[in-house]
């Protein structure tokens, strides 16, 4: 039976490289070692067609043979209290970690049932104790959000059996613990030991944080062609910050040959996704003409996409109050919201 993919998750935000003559202020960079986010549910989407390779870091166990699986079928379908119906009855009937996945996540996130935190664990316990990787990283994930000390030294020994199963994204976890010091003690070279086991599985976040280590040299021996080719990795998986720490590597010709059109390309891909960062980098090239044809009002139209966000940049500020009233109009124009968070460029000009 497949699962879904569990929705907690950690995160790792770094400070970005400098890029000469487009560095940001200081004050503008994420701090470099943040705690891992709080744990967050929200709905699960569809998984995608058996036949297409799920995303390493949420893929179960696949059964040794086919099995009919209706209750992840009625699950796919938004009928709910039907899966977990099913769930329940394959895993008192057979024992089956997954299903006792299925039911724990129902559960925890209240679809089609009152939510219930207590049963939820219960199963999510059951599953675990059979050794189920996605059980196991779940509740070391809730321990982690915890306040005691206590319980997150117990979800490190629940991620690191977690990621012994498979789990690359108790890996991840268990590389940021080390990096971090707050729970486990500091070893960056142990960080990136664990980072190294959830990159080999693809996980985005952890070719970020493992390129970041060889960017610095810290755990591991500084090599840029090695933290190019990681973040480079990363961003094709889709991690945008990984796309804009790259877009400056390729534009400084860090661990990869120099191309300022390519670091555009590489920027406007992780501004449009909303990579505050990423908007006003693209904005800075728009305004000097480097990459790109120079196009002030574009860059304007990026940098107030970015501003939206919170992020400032002092030069950006400048070039946006020396625009004519008629310049401000139209870079006010090309701004719309996509999405909650996300301001974009809309229209032809987003493609500047």
């Amino acid at each position: 039976m497949r699962a879904p993919a569990l929705t907690f998750a950690a995160s790792l935000v770094l400070a970005a490289l400098a890029l000469p003559a487009l560095v940001l202020p200081a004050t503008a960079q994420a701090p470099a070692n943040p705690a891992p986010a709080k744990p967050a549910p929200e709905k699960p989407a569809p998984a995608k067609p058996a036949a297409q390779k799920p995303a390493a870091q949420s893929a179960p166990a696949k059964p040794a043979a086919p099995v009919p699986d209706d209750a992840y079928a009625a699950y796919q379908l938004g009928k709910y209290k039907t899966a977990l119906d099913l769930a329940v009855a394959r895993a008192n009937k057979e024992g089956d970690p997954v299903s006792m996945v299925l039911a724990g996540e129902l559960l925890s996130l209240g679809y089609g049932v009152r939510q219930d935190a207590g049963a939820a664990q219960k199963w999510y316990e059951a599953a675990a104790a059979k050794g189920n990787a996605d059980a196991l990283f779940v509740l070391g994930s809730v321990l982690m959000a915890s306040p005691h000390v206590a319980n997150k030294d117990n979800a490190v020994d629940f991620f690191r059996k977690a990621a012994e199963n498979g789990s690359s994204r108790a890996a991840y976890n268990l590389g940021l613990t080390y990096l971090q010091g707050q729970v486990a003690p500091k070893e960056p070279a142990i960080a990136a030991e664990w980072f190294q086991k959830a990159a080999d599985r693809d996980q985005p976040d952890a070719l970020y944080a493992l390129a970041t280590l060889y960017r610095d040299g810290n755990g591991v021996p500084r090599d840029p062609i090695e933290a190019a080719r990681l973040l480079q990795r990363a961003s094709e998986l889709g991690n945008p910050v990984a796309t804009t720490e790259f877009g400056i590597a390729v534009f400084n010709g860090i661990g990869v040959p120099k191309d300022e059109e390519r670091a555009a390309g590489l920027f406007k891909e992780a501004a449009l996704a909303g990579n505050a960062i990423a908007q006003n980098r693209y904005a800075r090239i728009l305004s000097a003409g480097r990459g790109v044809p120079k196009d002030v009002v574009a860059a304007a139209a990026w940098h107030l996409a970015a501003k939206a966000q919170g992020l400032d940049d002092p030069l950006l500020d400048k070039l946006v109050e020396g625009l004519t009233p008629e310049q401000r109009t139209q870079a006010q124009g090309k701004l719309k919201i996509w999405q909650p968070d996300k301001m974009l460029p809309s229209g032809t000009e987003a493609s500047k």
